[in-house]
């Protein structure tokens, strides 16, 4: 672990390399597990806000589980988190015609329709943030579903930290992600 600013950060995201590769899990991190995407609290407004914007671009299924659950439902650790269709997929997540899960928000905000991507969480992965009292701890979150992205992150030669640069820049601003390519420099010029 390293400290920039008020963040403990796992060297984990610099170690590691990651690229998605959607030809091979389809998307499954947007419809497997239990729970929805982290939410933070300004987030959970934005929700409500572009409700209607992003509605057209959502499935039938999807429309219904929002309508029902509301924009967003507190988790059972407590954490807002995005609703689930059938306690299984985001009920924002869309399907392309190959079956390949993608992120209805992310498609309403690249057509246009709204100024906001999608939920920090989503950009961030495979890092997971976690707010303490102090300071935020940023790890890398390991799921096997994600194994074909770790091979394709070693075959491309990209480093996590690297893959999430927007995210992270989004997420903790450009000075602190600056200070990030500093430290995995030193790390990586260590024998």
């Amino acid at each position: 672990m390293f400290q920039i600013e008020n963040t403990l950060i796992s060297e984990e995201i610099i170690e590691n390399d990651f690229v998605c590769n959607l030809n091979a899990c389809k998307g499954a991190c947007c419809v497997d597990g239990e729970s929805g995407a982290p939410l933070e609290d300004a987030e959970t407004e934005i929700l409500v806000d572009i409700f209607a914007d992003v509605k057209p671009y959502l499935t039938p299924e999807g429309i219904k589980a929002i309508e029902e659950q509301g924009a967003f439902v507190k988790g059972e650790d407590g954490e807002w988190e995005t609703p689930l269709v059938n306690k299984s997929e985001c009920a924002y997540v869309i399907f392309s015609e190959k079956g390949v899960a993608k992120c209805g928000l992310e498609e309403a905000y690249n057509q246009g329709a709204t100024t906001w991507k999608k939920p920090v969480s989503c950009h961030l992965y495979p890092i997971r943030t976690r707010e303490y009292t102090e300071f935020t701890a940023v790890n890398y979150h390991k799921w096997e579903i994600c194994d074909p992205a770790c091979s394709l992150g070693q075959e491309l030669k990209v480093p996590i930290y690297k893959f999430v640069k927007e995210a992270l820049t989004r997420k903790f601003g450009e000075k602190w992600y600056s200070e990030l390519e500093k430290v995995a420099e030193e790390l990586n010029s260590r024998p």
